[in-house]
């Protein structure tokens, strides 16, 4: 049975999702903002999920139609065969969003959209009362300019929650972000990588599971493998083929360090249970005292921008130590994710030969990106 799936990403980071679907299989893919639409079947849905990256969430479109009042909406959402994916004791709660659109109250087109659904399974199953204490479909309502479009989330936590990460400091960088930031660096598994300012260590662990060839999603749970519209073993397939996958071999060179002992330690712990704690070598070191003695890398870094520190002459120092590493290394691409504009002003290498706005939760961040030069063939 054909489906339609929508990969959600954050803005900017659209392109990525597109390219990761696609390498997975997928074809004739529709990009809109925040959404990556593409038909699958319901046995692609364990493999999507494991593998994605870059993705926030995997849902199942449902139904998609104009509605400007609230006997539409109710009217629409009731003829939907909602029977079809949800079982008689499933729970369904339900979230709703509305963009410049007639129907302004998201608790109100919450509240309808439940009582619809409600009234379509009663009398679908023929009872009176629907227990909801089994399985979760987690039922998502957005209406973007009176274009209604009714999902089921598979995913169920976030996809950036990989399993790995237990603790993380403030403003903690996204792994579905970490990712994404790798794969726009160009880095691949035989190059150097440094993170002079790791904190918990998410953009080298991300590394560390794309070079080992990892699914991101390997160690954790999906709301959708307790739907029984999709076999068990559509999952065990998937997971056994994610299993075989792994690469173990080659050395990688994957560096961390930072300045607060706690968090190297929080690092160290987060890539172990990722399964690559032998890849990367973590360090306490302040990026002031740092010295690069190669002349070939690439330089991935989320400093401090006034939300994990607020020291804004520590800041300075950070950026003029980052200058003095870099600045003279034209062997050396530097990608820095950083919600401060005044960076650039202080690397002074050269101005960006790109800058990509990237969001970071509600952050608003840009990434620059400085290229060097490509190493000798060897």
């Amino acid at each position: 049975m054909m489906i339609t799936l929508i990969a959600t990403a954050k803005f900017g980071l659209e392109k990525m999702v597109r390219l990761e679907v696609e390498a997975l299989g997928f074809d004739n893919v529709t990009v809109s903002p925040g959404r990556i639409e593409f038909a699958a079947t319901l046995t692609d849905i364990p493999r999507l999920n494991l593998w994605l990256r870059c993705a926030d969430r995997l849902l199942l479109k449902v139904a998609e139609f104009p509605a400007t009042t609230f006997d539409d909406l109710y009217e629409q959402c009731k003829a939907v065969e909602w029977e079809r994916w949800i079982e008689e004791n499933g729970r369904f709660p339900v979230t709703a969003r509305t963009v410049k659109s007639t129907l302004m109250s998201e608790r109100s087109c919450q509240t309808i959209v439940k009582k619809a659904v409600v009234d379509r399974l009663s009398a679908a199953y023929g009872v009176a009362w629907l227990a909801e204490t089994g399985a979760e479909y987690a039922i998502h309502l957005s209406l973007l300019k009176d274009a209604a479009l009714l999902t089921l989330d598979t995913s169920g936590a976030g996809l950036h929650k990989r399993g790995y990460r237990e603790e993380a400091g403030e403003a903690p960088l996204k792994e579905t972000l970490a990712a994404a930031l790798v794969k726009l660096s160009f880095w691949r598994p035989d190059r150097l990588l440094l993170d002079p300012m790791c904190g918990s260590g998410t953009i080298l662990i991300e590394a560390a599971l794309m070079a080992r060839n990892m699914a991101p999603g390997f160690k954790r749970p999906f709301v959708a493998e307790q739907w029984p519209i999709i076999p068990a073993s559509a999952w065990a397939e998937a997971r056994q083929e994610a299993e075989t996958a792994i690469r173990h071999d080659g050395e990688l060179q994957l560096y961390g360090y930072d300045s607060d002992p706690a968090a190297i330690e929080i690092a160290k712990s987060n890539a172990a249970k990722a399964g690559v704690g032998d890849d990367i070598v973590f360090a306490v070191k302040d990026v002031r005292d740092l010295w690069i003695d190669q002349q070939y890398g690439i330089v991935i870094t989320n400093p401090p921008y006034g939300v994990r520190m607020a020291e804004y002459q520590a800041l300075n120092q950070i950026y003029i130590a980052l200058n003095k590493m870099f600045r003279k290394k034209q062997g050396w691409s530097v990608y820095i994710l950083t919600a401060d504009r005044k960076f650039p002003d202080y690397f002074k290498r050269a101005r960006p030969d790109r800058v990509r706005k990237l969001y970071n939760g509600t952050i608003e961040t840009n990434y620059y990106q400085y290229y060097g030069e490509k190493p000798p063939a060897n």
